[in-house]
């Protein structure tokens, strides 16, 4: 075990579970939104039987952790197990003895600041190697033993607490904010799990690859990739130029192509996660 490591993960769920608890204390909780997972369902439940948030997911997540330990590997689980109980502790620490205030009542605001901050808080939690439990870990079951994937397992459960929320505070437009706050958390996981990448992946096919490749590396100072195959038809042959460049860039690059070979196919997509020459860790 890492200690560096170890202690920049404890760092990421500290922080993580302290965003989730005001995320929902301040936000979510207060004007009756419902998010996805867990807290979601604890929001829902409280309204139901006026138990403490925290410790109503606390109820939730220790028996999934406690039958899906094995499956999720000592370590993260353990790590899994600290995020939970930090996660609980911090919004009824929040909310039942502090007694922190909602921040705002107009539910637009409500809705995506608290969807922006649980977000935040799971995105955190994941990039600390641990799970914020939930639909996560019965996801993880459910896939190692059907033939579902796990995004459609938990996507399943975000449509339940979605159609749940409308009935349990009988009005449908809090289900309408709740899906509006689940996208958002959605979002923001994937924001701090793949960053904000500027970056776009551009493959070029084309028959003057080199003088392409010149005039890229003269006019934008990218290096790149050229790979040579066949086509569909066997007799085709074809030259492929991968590159990374900024989206800005893109311009100068499409007219680069068009002027040295407007025969070229250009194909732009969006750099997800980049790792290496400077990128990542």
């Amino acid at each position: 075990m890492n200690l560096r490591s170890e202690t920049r993960n404890i760092f990421y769920i500290l922080s993580g579970a302290t965003a989730l608890a005001l995320g929902i204390v301040l936000f979510l909780a207060p004007n009756k939104i419902a998010t996805g997972g867990t807290p979601g369902m604890a929001i829902l439940l409280n309204y139901l039987i006026d138990l403490p948030i925290g410790s109503l997911m606390l109820l939730i997540n220790l028996p999934l952790l406690l039958v899906s330990g094995k499956m999720l590997g000592k370590l993260f689980a353990i790590r899994s197990v600290f995020a939970i109980l930090l996660t609980s502790l911090l919004i009824d620490l929040f909310g039942e003895i502090l007694y922190l205030q909602a921040l705002s009542h107009n539910l637009l605001l409500a809705t995506l600041y608290g969807g922006i901050a649980v977000g935040a808080g799971v995105g955190l939690i994941l990039r600390g190697n641990a799970s914020a439990g939930g639909t996560t870990i019965i996801a993880r079951v459910v896939a190692a033993r059907s033939q579902y994937k796990p995004g459609q397992v938990i996507l399943a459960f975000d449509v339940f607490i979605i159609v749940a929320s409308g009935f349990v505070f009988q009005d449908i437009e809090r289900a309408l904010w709740s899906m509006i706050s689940i996208y958002a958390t959605a979002k923001c996981i994937d924001m701090i799990l793949t960053g904000t990448l500027s970056e776009k992946v551009v493959h070029i096919a084309s028959s003057k690859a080199e003088v392409l490749s010149q005039k890229i590396i003269e006019q934008l100072g990218q290096q790149g990739t050229i790979l040579t195959g066949t086509g569909l038809h066997k007799e085709e042959e074809k030259t492929l130029i991968f590159v990374t460049v900024e989206a800005r860039q893109i311009g100068l690059l499409r007219d680069i192509i068009r002027n040295n070979d407007p025969d070229a196919f250009m194909v732009v997509m969006d750099a997800a996660e980049m790792l290496g020459r400077g990128h990542g860790v």
